[in-house]
């Protein structure tokens, strides 16, 4: 039985994992899914409160007892130097070896992008390197604080991970039937990685005849995004570039507040967090949008092969916004529990037969 970690974390995080989880709750139960779901007590609160991040036992435990992990967000103002989101949220991503950071930016409804003009249907799927880069954290300065300071970021790239996330990018769109996936570089000036990753995608795409390719700049790529973002169906990117496009994509198509992340590793472990953060300024207000979180649980349900159940979760929050059940980011004025009740409430009068767990789950 597939084990789920809850970790509500700081901010709003701890207000849409309780939407979520009541969403989740419905399906499994509506359902009869054999998902068990356990929430844990780590953020902020708990390292101001005892001085811990994350323990080795606990770590130990949640990695290796665990299939999975549902997370809201990591960031508090009282934690400048953010160790526990270091330690929890980047040491699941590093330490679990992580490298698939799946971002799906769809458009839930017409009036929902920001655009002038009608842009129709847009579902851009981002796959960002998420383990290398210039997030590897190598490098260091000298002479800090002085006029004379020097800083070095360094970008890691290696052949086996840029192979397998461009790989893991090709895959997905095989499998979902998608026509296009697009490396976003910028190999003009960045001849070394860019040159790597561009190697390996016409290297890799031969192996997938059926789906096209092509390459874009990344600075040509967030025009592009605003100009004619129903162009790109999949994109691949490394973990710098990755994160910047899949941010505009989200806006283009929404709003941050709609949308998920999934943090994978193929076979062995998964995180799923809504793209937003902990969002302190709004936090406790009752308004932040729960739809990114809830739209976690989509991912996470069709990561253990409930498609079906993936979908009602779909419809309803699309439904949700037909209806502009809405909280004030996207303009209606309903709170984050109203949002993820009605959702809710949504999902259980959908309730089909019981699901059997696939083969293999």
């Amino acid at each position: 039985m597939p084990r789920i970690a809850l970790i509500p974390g700081d901010g709003i995080g701890v207000e849409v994992v309780r939407e979520a989880r009541r969403v989740l709750e419905a399906v499994v139960e509506g359902a009869a899914l054999p998902l068990e779901l356990t929430e844990w007590d780590l953020g902020a609160e708990r390292y101001l409160r005892d001085g811990v991040t994350i323990t080795e036992e606990e770590f130990r435990a949640l990695s290796e007892d665990h299939d999975a992990v549902l997370l809201g967000a990591l960031g508090d103002p009282r934690v400048p130097g953010n160790e526990h989101a270091k330690d929890i949220l980047l040491g699941m991503r590093f330490r679990l070896d992580l490298y698939v950071n799946y971002r799906p930016c769809v458009l839930l409804d017409p009036e929902l992008c920001p655009l002038r003009r009608e842009v129709g249907e847009l579902s851009i799927e981002i796959f960002r390197e998420n383990t290398e880069g210039a997030y590897a954290g190598l490098g260091g300065s000298f002479k800090t604080g002085t006029p004379g300071e020097v800083a070095i970021e360094e970008d890691l790239n290696t052949r086996l991970g840029v192979e397998r996330i461009i790989r893991a990018a090709f895959e997905h769109a095989r499998a979902k039937g998608r026509g296009r996936v697009t490396l976003v570089d910028k190999a003009n000036v960045q001849r070394f990685a860019g040159g790597l990753y561009r190697r390996v995608f016409n290297e890799v795409g031969e192996d997938y005849p059926e789906v096209a390719r092509d390459r874009m700049y990344v600075d040509a790529m967030a025009m592009d995004l605003v100009r004619r973002p129903e162009r790109y169906e999949v994109l691949v990117a490394n973990n710098l570039f990755g994160d910047i496009v899949s941010d505009l994509a989200a806006v283009v198509t929404g709003g941050l507040g709609l949308a998920p992340s999934a943090n994978v590793h193929p076979g062995r472990f998964a995180l799923f967090e809504p793209v937003h953060g902990s969002a302190p300024d709004i936090a406790g207000q009752g308004i932040a949008n729960p739809v990114g979180a809830i739209r976690c649980v989509s991912l996470l349900l069709n990561h253990f092969g409930y498609p079906e159940e993936a979908a009602k979760v779909e419809e309803a929050v699309r439904a949700s916004i037909r209806e502009r059940v809405t909280t004030p980011d996207l303009g209606g004025s309903a709170g984050t529990e109203d949002v993820g009740r009605w959702i809710t409430e949504r999902v259980a009068q959908k309730r089909g037969a019981v699901s059997q767990p696939p083969t293999g789950a």
